[in-house]
């Protein structure tokens, strides 16, 4: 916690930088500190030793360690959450600022596996009979990979439900913070909930 930051200022930085919810990341901590296993989007959390003033919190990324750090009890026991109350603190600005001026804006041709908050303007060139699968949630989902390009490449767009009937062959379309990546040996993007997708034609009108 740089900059003498409070335990509560520092998990807010959390919640912007891996892009979680305040509200849920807090519920999650609450659940470690009370014994269970807790995830928050990507995140797991884990307490890994309490003493009468506080808890020793470790917070993984996949095998990832992203912190380990305190939180007092007095934080974990307050009835609401105080991780809201800090998002215009100094520290968490900062990291706005930083995220939005992560974006890449890169040609098809240059994206990579890995590479997030891709930024891109392409155009629909097929899309393929959406298909019926089943999540880990046990829901019915559609699903389809797009194919979309720009003038330097093409590149597989994974579309989930709604998104998938708001473009259409044609369709010039812009994405906003996706995230590229490889299946079945193909390069693709998926858009996460912070990511977004809009028909340019829809914009225009």
């Amino acid at each position: 916690m740089r900059n003498k930051a409070s335990a509560s200022e520092y998990l807010a930085f959390l919640t912007v930088k891996y892009e979680v919810d305040p509200d849920k990341f807090f519920d999650a901590l609450s659940s470690a500190w009370e014994g269970q296993k807790a995830t928050c989007n990507e995140l797991s959390i884990q307490c890994r030793g309490k003493t009468q003033d506080e808890a020793i919190f470790l917070i993984l990324e996949g095998s990832k360690v992203v912190a380990q750090f305190p939180i007092s009890n007095g934080v974990l026991m307050e009835r609401k959450n105080p991780i809201t109350n800090l998002m215009e603190t100094t520290m968490v600005r900062r990291q706005l600022k930083k995220k939005n001026n992560g974006l890449h804006s890169l040609p098809i041709k240059d994206l990579r596996t890995g590479i997030n908050h891709v930024s891109l303007r392409a155009k629909v060139m097929e899309i393929p009979k959406p298909k019926l699968v089943v999540t880990r949630f046990g829901n019915y989902a559609s699903v389809v990979n797009a194919l979309i390009a720009d003038e330097t490449g093409t590149i597989k767009l994974c579309l989930w439900n709604e998104q998938i009937n708001s473009i259409s062959n044609g369709d010039t379309i812009q994405i906003e913070n996706a995230r590229a990546s490889t299946f079945r040996g193909e390069r693709q993007l998926s858009i996460g909930k912070s990511g977004t997708l809009s028909n340019i034609g829809d914009l225009c009108a």
